[in-house]
């Protein structure tokens, strides 16, 4: 259950004055730990984890706790037991140890507690509920350091109840299957996701659209998609995506993984679908999107582009100035994985546009007035028709060979 200095606390805590915080829940007469995602990314050997954090003693005794030590706290969600407490300027959340009293699928009634096996087990998969002190001693009430190091994913006791305590587990399943499994899937964790697929449609898109834009970053991300829409679990949230489009996934996650990339969730998407202008339009739509992210996704959908044109300095300027740098990078990403076909040179395509001088036409509104032409329809009309000659000049023409051809009667 316990095993002594088991991870590097280093690792764990970047920064010393979280300590602090350890000293004052102690003379308090609790118990401080790190919980949950923190602890299994440190086992597994991962960084950039936020920090959570548990305690024994109750929500008021925390805040009091931490008023005696001249430590600040927010009140984020007293109700359930979380408590904001702030270690220079950083917001930790510390949660006190809870039993679910009952639960709707989408949400826990619960009661506070001061056993720690308890609280372990009200959490949803084993390499989730592994805890640590301060001194890097860890401690395991399900076998969850076993399962991280076998890589296999599964839920705590009863795999059915784990997930209709709250549906979400289902997503949360195959993200944490997608990242840490090293093994076949487990069969009761997939048949309880299965027999309780119809309660994902109780939860808000919100919750369903975060948790698989989450999964669409992960390693494992096209054998996941397919496990989801083979066992008909995908079709509570989107259509069963064509097969060259997971293929076409794959192929981003696989040969395309590098750093330079950012994994951008929403591009993935784009790939597992391709849809036109219309679907595209649903998608964002039913994934309750925000205004940019429908307008990014929608504009990867009308605009179309071929992998040709990344090699034609002049034919990606033009993209790059009419759709911007973000458009171009993730068009890039997009049409070499629909081809699965890799650009000798893509990086350097892709630095050049990240580091690309983006032009800026040199005539403004002020110069057509100059000319005599007036009314805002006749000067937007001008300047569109200009825009339209330096762009075919591949931005060449300079300020005044674009009004010399006003004047000659060339645009009117």
């Amino acid at each position: 259950m316990m095993k002594d200095n088991y991870i590097d606390i280093h690792k764990l805590i970047k920064n010393p004055n979280v300590l602090k915080l350890f000293k004052a829940v102690e003379t308090h007469g609790g118990v401080l730990r790190f919980v949950g995602g923190s602890v299994r990314d440190v086992i597994a050997g991962m960084d950039g984890f936020d920090l959570d954090l548990a305690t024994d003693l109750s929500p008021d005794e925390l805040v009091e706790a931490c008023e005696e030590s001249d430590i600040k706290t927010i009140p984020l969600g007293i109700k359930y037991g979380t408590v904001g407490v702030l270690i220079d300027n950083e917001v930790l959340e510390v949660t006190s140890l809870r039993k679910d009293v009952s639960t709707d699928g989408r949400h826990a009634e619960v009661e506070f507690t001061t056993d720690w096996e308890t609280d372990a087990g009200r959490r949803d998969l084993t390499i989730n509920a592994v805890y640590a002190d301060e001194n890097g001693n860890v401690f395991d009430y399900y076998n969850g350091i076993e399962d991280l190091e076998n890589g296999i994913v599964r839920f705590i006791g009863n795999a059915s109840q784990r997930v209709k305590e709250d549906y979400l587990r289902i997503l949360r399943f195959f993200r944490f299957y997608s990242i840490f499994s090293k093994t076949p899937i487990n069969k009761k964790a997939l048949e309880a996701c299965v027999e309780n697929a119809e309660g994902l449609q109780e939860l808000s898109m919100e919750r369903i659209r975060d948790e698989l834009l989450k999964i669409l970053v992960t390693p494992k991300v096209a054998e996941t998609i397919t496990i989801m829409a083979d066992n008909e679990i995908l079709s509570y949230i989107l259509p069963r995506p064509d097969v060259k489009n997971i293929q076409a996934l794959r192929f981003l996650s696989e040969k395309l993984n590098t750093n330079l990339i950012e994994k951008n969730p929403i591009v993935r998407l784009f790939i597992l679908f391709t849809p036109d202008e219309t679907f595209a339009n649903s998608i964002a739509t039913r994934m309750k999107f925000s205004k940019k992210q429908k307008a990014d996704f929608v504009d990867l959908a009308k605009i179309s582009v071929s992998l040709e044109d990344f090699s034609d300095k002049n034919a990606l300027m033009k993209m790059i100035y009419l759709y911007g740098k973000n458009f171009a990078c993730d068009k890039l990403i997009i049409e070499q994985s629909l081809q699965q076909k890799i650009l000798p040179d893509w990086v350097e395509i892709l630095e050049s546009i990240k580091n690309a001088d983006v032009p800026v036409l040199p005539v403004r509104g002020q110069d057509i007035i100059a000319l005599g032409i007036e009314g805002n329809l006749n000067i937007g009309k001008t300047l569109d028709e200009l825009e339209k000659l330096w762009i075919d000049s591949n931005f060449t023409l300079s300020k005044q060979d674009l009004l010399n051809n006003v004047k000659s009667s060339k645009i009117a």
